[in-house]
C-alpha cells in the first residue's frame, strides 16, 4: 500500500488528469505530470510538471526517481513508456491492457476471442483486405485502428468502393465495422483492484453529437436486466484483462441486444458525473486502485445529468474568442460547473462540463436541457 505524502506519476495532462490531481491532493498525495504541452490543465495544478514527450528517457528516469507509482489519463501513451516505468514502480493500468485498448484491431480481436458480443467487423491493414468484404457488413463505418476519438478517424461507407476511398484517405490500418440500428448507447465505468475486487458505477446513458459526447443521463433509462448484464460483461472483461485501475466499457444497445463498442483504460467523459453524484468519484477510485487502498463506494446519491461544454460556445458572437456568460449556469442551485483551465478554446474542444443533480431523473433532465439551451448550445 502506498500512503501519503507519496508522490505519484501521471502520464497525460488533460482534464481527466486534472481531476486525478485534485483527488490525489485531497487524500494527501503529490503528483508529477508528464505532458509535452506546457499549458496542460493537469500540469497547472500538479506539484511538478515535466514538459517532455511520454517516451523521453530523461523524463522517465526522473519519474522513476521521484515517484512511488504511475498511472495514465489517456490510452495513447506509448506502452513502452509504461513498461519502462513498471521496472521500478507499480503501474496501472498495465502496458498490456493499454496496448490492447489503443489499437482497435487488437481490441476487437480480444473481445471476439473472449466471447464478447460486438458489431460484425473485419480488420483492414491494406486496401486489398476490403476486396472480399461481405455485403452484410454494409452500411458500415471505417475506423482508424489508432488515435481515433470523439468521432475523429471515422467514415461512414455504404459499399466496398466507398470503404476503399476512405481507407486511401486515412492511409493507416483500420477496422470496417457494421453500422447498427441503435436503441441506446450506454457505458459502465468500473474500478478493479490488484486483488480482483471490482465495483461498478451506475450504468450511464450517452447521447452523442458529431461523434462527441453531448449529454449523459444517470441512471440510464433502460431495464434492470440490461443494467445488470452490462455490469456483468464489464466486470468479466476487466477480469479477462487482469485489469487494475479504472476501466470504461462503452456499449451499443441494438434491437434490445447489448454489444461492446469499445473500451477505455481510464476514467471517462461519461463518468464526470461521479464527482458530484456519487459517494466516490471515478478519479478517487483511480487513485485508490493505484495506491492499493480499499475501493470506495460507488453509490449514486442523486440522479444526475452531465452536459459537455465545447469550444464552440466561445465563438457564438464573433470569430474572436469570447468567454461565455457563466452566470447563466451558476445561478441554477442544483448545477455544478466545471471548467478545465485550457489555454485557448476552439470548436469541438472539450472546455468544461456541468452536472445537474436532483431528486428525480426527470427533473434533472429538464433543468439540464434548459441550462444547455440558456448557455447557447444548439
Amino acid at each position: 500500500m502506498i500512503v501519503p505524502p507519496a508522490t505519484l506519476a501521471l502520464l497525460g495532462g488533460g482534464q481527466l488528469g486534472r481531476f486525478f490531481v485534485h483527488a490525489a491532493h485531497e487524500l494527501g498525495y503529490q503528483v508529477v505530470v508528464l505532458d509535452p504541452d506546457a499549458d496542460a490543465p493537469a500540469g497547472k495544478i500538479a506539484d511538478d510538471h515535466i514538459v517532455a514527450h511520454y517516451d523521453d528517457p530523461a523524463a522517465l528516469a526522473q519519474l522513476s526517481q521521484q515517484c512511488a507509482a504511475a498511472t495514465t489519463e489517456f490510452e495513447n501513451v506509448p506502452a513502452t513508456a509504461l513498461q519502462q516505468l513498471a521496472q521500478t514502480m507499480p503501474v496501472s493500468p498495465s502496458a498490456n491492457a493499454v496496448s490492447i485498448a489503443q489499437d482497435r484491431i487488437r481490441e476487437k480481436a480480444f473481445l471476439r476471442d473472449n466471447g464478447f458480443n460486438t458489431a460484425s467487423f473485419i480488420p483492414v491493414e491494406e486496401e486489398s483486405d476490403l476486396d472480399d468484404a461481405s455485403s452484410e457488413l454494409f452500411p458500415a463505418i471505417l475506423k482508424t485502428a489508432r488515435f481515433g476519438y470523439d468521432g475523429k478517424g471515422q467514415a461512414p461507407v455504404s459499399s466496398i468502393e466507398e470503404a476503399k476511398a476512405a481507407y486511401r484517405h486515412f492511409n493507416i490500418p483500420c477496422v470496417l465495422e457494421r453500422m447498427l440500428p441503435l436503441d441506446l448507447e450506454v457505458s459502465v465505468v468500473l474500478a478493479r483492484s490488484a486483488d480482483g475486487q471490482c465495483r461498478c458505477f451506475p450504468l450511464a446513458e450517452n447521447d452523442h453529437r458529431n461523434g462527441i459526447l453531448d449529454v449523459t443521463v444517470i441512471p440510464a433509462r433502460t431495464t434492470p436486466a440490461l443494467q445488470q448484464q452490462a455490469e456483468q460483461m464489464a466486470t468479466e472483461l476487466a477480469s479477462k484483462l487482469t485489469y487494475v485501475g479504472v476501466l470504461t466499457v462503452e456499449f451499443f444497445i441494438s434491437n434490445g441486444q447489448l454489444l461492446i463498442n469499445e473500451i477505455a483504460p481510464r476514467p471517462h467523459n461519461s463518468g464526470h458525473y461521479t464527482v458530484d453524484g456519487c459517494i466516490t468519484s471515478q478519479y478517487e477510485q483511480q487513485l485508490r486502485t493505484l495506491c492499493g487502498l480499499p475501493l470506495g463506494a460507488t453509490t449514486l446519491h442523486s440522479p444526475s445529468v452531465m452536459v459537455n461544454l465545447l469550444g464552440d460556445l466561445w465563438f457564438q458572437q464573433s470569430e474572436e474568442s469570447c468567454e461565455p456568460n457563466w452566470l447563466l449556469l451558476n445561478q441554477i442551485p442544483t448545477l455544478k460547473l466545471h471548467l478545465y483551465g485550457k489555454a485557448s478554446a476552439r470548436p469541438g474542444r472539450k472546455m468544461g462540463h456541468f452536472t445537474v443533480i436532483d431528486q428525480s431523473t426527470e427533473s434533472a433532465i429538464t433543468t439540464a436541457l434548459a441550462a444547455r439551451t440558456a448557455i447557447g448550445i444548439q
